[in-house]
């Protein structure tokens, strides 16, 4: 291997090193994929349909996790003219290409808890 090809491959590396820590930023958190998974599995979810569905997150934690992935533009915020106000989260069509990871960390952790767990 030439200096030249060691050098585009060390330089490739640090591009995806890069494009992994860049992911991981804007899927950081405890709560952040599981919300994502949430709205996955049912398109349109309201703010206490989430709530429901990630165990132990509270309101606050949750609302500032929303106004996150709006922010890295993954969900967005529908309020809804019914009385009470509605809110709606759906995800982006950015988003929607998380589908295919949600999908695949689903499938691996069904395999691993069975591994660990055996169940």
């Amino acid at each position: 291997m030439t200096t030249c090809k060691i050098t585009e491959f060390q330089q490739d590396q640090k591009k995806r090193m890069r494009s992994v820590q860049d992911a991981m930023d804007a899927l950081n958190g405890k709560w952040k994929i599981a919300i994502i998974s949430s709205i996955c599995c049912y398109g349109k979810r309201r703010f206490s349909d989430i709530l429901n569905d990630v165990e132990g997150v509270s309101n606050r934690m949750l609302s500032k996790e929303l106004k996150e992935l709006e922010i890295n533009q993954l969900v967005k915020r529908t309020v809804l003219p019914t009385q009470p106000i509605t809110v709606e989260y759906e995800l982006t069509e950015h988003g929607n290409t998380l589908q295919t990871i949600i999908t695949e960390l689903s499938d691996w952790g069904i395999v691993h808890r069975k591994k660990i767990v055996g169940k």
